[in-house]
């Protein structure tokens, strides 16, 4: 009787273990970054293009705010409850190969499927030869200005230097309308990039030729200094430690900042938010000698190594990098195109604001393909909180630039 039991505990257990492989068999589990209110919608509709398209596989696409992804994406890897794939910031992936958790994606990549990128954008996924991710999102950063402000103040041209932005922001700041001249973020997200487009102005890297942080450079103290003083002359919106990009993002849409420096996707966003917002998109400004740097991005989506269906998720990816869907996304978020023949399209071609980012490619610094980047731009936002608020520059430089080169010395 007892053995009869065991018997049909044991054929119920494998019944069960049956359907839950059954269940797993052809799901593609995705983590999707969310960028704006448009990301969901546009998984949900690759959802029902490509389970359309290929019977037997089906997608489960999870969205997730960028502000908890990296811990997310930790924590499921910890437990071994991660997805398939996952889009994660490119300056994360270096981290994941060391991790052994990356898998690489050349045996499924084809010439004409690579063929499709173009290698700027695909280059910083490619590690030691071997291609770990595909650049699902890129973008680099401009000044975008308020010509309505910019009139009233009587300035006629966007500012080519960090001094004559100066100048505008105290033109703009005289207007006396509770307008701002310059929108400086001081939290989360890119607080450590914002200080670095006045670094690279300076004739400064992140990392210097040895490998070194370039935080105690007199070039960072200068950037340093120069964003304190504006700061002290009330020439930024007040209580920058408490603005992230969103935030001073929405104050440009409200048309309280004359000047700020983001990414493509605002233009999107002020065509959808505020559509009658007169605003204009230029080269960030040069230093003293001339040098100027913007950011570039690329947000990477990998696959997992513990994929079980890492042949029905490569078809996925696959789908997702064909000019059609490249289109939908990068038009529907605002981003700059990886794929050649999409980059030929009309839409980019004749848009003035697209074309702005794009002549600034040249100047493009990436995030540096180091381990442990994450704790370093974490340090150098810190500091730069610090002394927004009121601390010395120097000797918070000096402390940031020790701190950092300990962890790059790891």
């Amino acid at each position: 009787m007892k053995l009869a039991k065991w018997t049909v505990g044991l054929m119920a257990g494998m019944s069960l273990l049956a359907l839950t492989a059954q269940a797993d068999a052809g799901e593609v589990r995705v983590t999707v970054a969310e960028y704006s209110a448009k990301t969901g919608p546009y998984f949900e509709a690759v959802k029902k293009e490509f389970e359309a398209a290929n019977p037997g596989i089906t997608v489960k696409f999870e969205v997730v705010p960028w502000d908890v992804l990296l811990q997310k994406l930790t924590t499921d890897i910890t437990a071994g409850t991660n997805a398939d794939l996952s889009i994660i910031g490119t300056r994360w992936l270096i981290d994941f190969v060391q991790q052994d958790v990356a898998e690489p994606l050349d045996g499924y990549i084809k010439p004409e499927f690579k063929d499709r990128f173009i290698d700027t954008f695909l280059s910083p996924s490619i590690m030691e030869g071997k291609t770990y991710g595909l650049p699902i999102a890129a973008s680099a950063r401009a000044m975008y200005y308020n010509k309505e402000l910019f009139e009233k103040a009587g300035i006629a041209n966007p500012p080519a230097t960090w001094t004559e932005l100066q100048e505008d922001a105290r033109k703009i700041k005289a207007l006396g309308t509770g307008t701002f001249g310059f929108g400086l973020q001081g939290k989360e997200i890119e607080t450590d990039v914002y200080y670095y487009y006045a670094m690279w102005s300076q004739g400064t890297e992140i990392l210097n030729k040895d490998g070194t942080s370039g935080l105690g450079t007199p070039g960072a103290l200068e950037a340093a200094k120069l964003y304190k003083s504006m700061i002290d002359e009330g020439l930024t919106e007040p209580g920058v430690t408490s603005n992230n990009r969103e935030d001073v993002q929405n104050l440009f849409k409200q048309g309280k900042v004359g000047m700020m420096i983001t990414a493509p996707f605002l233009s999107n966003q002020i065509k959808d938010e505020a559509p009658n917002l007169k605003y204009g998109v230029a080269a960030i400004p040069a230093g003293p000698t001339g040098a100027r740097g913007t950011y570039g991005v690329t947000d990477s989506i990998i696959m997992f190594k513990n994929s079980k269906n890492k042949d029905e998720a490569w078809k996925l990816l696959d789908f997702l990098f064909t000019t059609e869907q490249r289109a939908k996304f990068t038009q529907g978020e605002g981003f700059l195109p990886v794929n050649k023949e999409e980059a030929k399209m009309d839409y980019y071609v004749n848009n003035a604001d697209l074309a702005a980012f794009t002549a600034l490619l040249p100047d493009a610094r990436f995030a540096p393909v180091i381990p442990g980047w994450e704790e370093v731009a974490q340090i150098t936002s810190d500091a730069m909180q610090k002394i927004y608020l009121g601390g010395d520059p120097e000797a918070g430089l000096k402390e940031a630039a020790a701190k950092a080169n300990a962890v790059i010395k790891k």
